[in-house]
């Protein structure tokens, strides 16, 4: 085999016949040093993809394209806490962004000019897995710049479970060091789809973030994140759910006026349409009362509030009744929502839906934003009103009590589109081109 060394000037350079990758001595492993080595990686060939394992039980199990997983069903303690408490870690939308995605660009424009990086075979893979495939996903990880230090190519050692952990928490992905369907589809997306999307990122961080305030919210769409920055530091980061792709949650700028307790929900005539009536007429037929399932109600035009038996829900004149949700635990906006004016009538809320927040891929919403553990996200935005603290606001959850109480100071909130940027501790990082607007390529949105 040969062993490649990353030399002083950076650049990874054959040194003949051996059984380990080494990095060269007096290289820090440090994400930001390693990406000056980039710009110069590989003086050979463009990278090959590997050979298929031939024994599942040695290497890994293959994929089912028709299967979700292969791997054992139910969740994931780890996962899903990493996914609902992650990090607080640098603005979105710092300045220094800017300059660290214009490098990144120039990094990934070199690795494309190189021909890209192989394709990983499509298997479940493990520590203590070798074979070629693991060749192939040691020479896919060194041209990204997440494998380095001493590892054996065809074995899935230490190093390798280190890699594939910076590839993962790179991408938003929880950093388990096993190779799974989501880290497949990640690792299979193109350099060249990575590097539009980092073009495309680039064009809306450039848009965004003059306009940001000294405080503010964002919610990120692609990464399902939301943050409350102050004075250029993440004090709040929290795990979103976003619309799906065929309800796609807007992008925007606006401010955070009231945040309303238990409130009622005011179904969106879409839903009203094509999720409220068609369930009414099934539990109707059924002989169940919808209202009283789900604490409905139907207001005409004049105001009345109608009961179920007043309802012809076959007939035109019930699309044109305003149907709302009454505060309780199943509303479907849980017990907070965040007020701010916009085109689209969209707004940041609670959900009893909780289970969703555990999950890795996010996009479920008809366009407004869910947000785990938002009442700390109220208390951060009523911290200058007078008797609302933490403790007030949850009390209000087991009270149901309504109210609405309006900021002392409105909060800029933005919704962006940013599925490619880097961060000044030197990470690139990646979500899923979820509403394929950046790419031009389904392979982003693929995980």
């Amino acid at each position: 085999m040969t062993t490649w060394q990353l030399n002083l000037r950076g650049a990874l350079i054959a040194t003949g016949v051996g059984a380990v990758i080494t990095i060269a001595a007096g290289i820090t492993p440090a994400r930001a040093d390693f990406m000056s080595g980039l710009q110069n990686w590989l003086g050979n060939e463009p990278a090959q993809a590997g050979t298929q394992a031939s024994s599942e039980g040695r290497r890994g199990i293959w994929f089912g394209r028709r299967q979700e997983q292969v791997e054992p069903q139910g969740p994931d303690p780890f996962k899903e806490q990493w996914v609902r408490n992650p990090q607080l870690g640098f603005p979105t939308l710092a300045r220094e962004n800017i300059a660290q995605t214009e490098r990144a660009i120039q990094i990934y424009e070199q690795i494309v000019a190189r021909g890209g990086w192989p394709r990983v075979p499509e298997l479940a893979l493990r520590p203590g897995s070798r074979g070629d495939e693991i060749v192939t996903l040691h020479q896919r990880l060194e041209i990204s710049g997440d494998l380095y230090g001493q590892s054996v190519p065809n074995e899935y050692d230490e190093t390798l479970v280190q890699a594939v952990r910076r590839f993962q928490e790179s991408h938003g992905l929880p950093p388990t060091g096993v190779i799974d369907r989501p880290t497949v589809d990640a690792l299979n997306v193109p350099a060249e789809v990575r590097l539009q999307q980092l073009k495309a990122s680039l064009a809306a961080l450039k848009k965004a973030v003059p306009q940001t305030k000294n405080r503010y919210v964002i919610v990120n769409i692609p990464a399902a994140q939301s943050e409350a920055v102050e004075n250029g530091q993440v004090v709040g980061r929290y795990t979103a759910v976003v619309g799906k792709a065929d309800l796609a949650t807007p992008t925007l700028e606006s401010t955070i006026q009231r945040v309303s307790f238990n409130p009622y929900w005011n179904v969106p005539k879409s839903i009203v349409r094509n999720d409220l009536v068609p369930k009414a007429r099934e539990l109707t037929a059924s002989g169940i009362d919808f209202f009283d399932t789900y604490r409905m109600q139907a207001i005409d035009g004049s105001g009345r509030i109608l009961r179920s038996d007043q309802i012809d829900w076959y007939g035109d004149a019930v699309y044109g009744y305003r149907f709302r949700q009454l505060p309780w635990e199943e509303n479907a906006l849980g017990y907070i929502k965040l007020d701010f004016p916009n085109k689209y009538a969209v707004y940041m809320h609670d959900t009893p839906e909780k289970a969703l927040f555990g999950q890795e891929l996010r996009y479920e919403s008809h366009g407004c934003v869910r947000i785990h553990n938002v009442d700390q996200l109220a208390a951060w935005l009523l911290r200058d009103v007078p008797g609302w603290d933490l403790p007030r606001i949850q009390e209000l959850k087991h009270t149901g009590e309504q109210e609405v109480v309006s900021l002392r100071s409105k909060v800029q909130v933005m919704f962006v589109y940013i599925d490619g940027w880097a961060t000044p501790d030197g990470v690139i990082h990646f979500r899923p081109d979820i509403y394929n607007k950046n790419s031009g390529a389904t392979t982003a949105s693929a995980y």
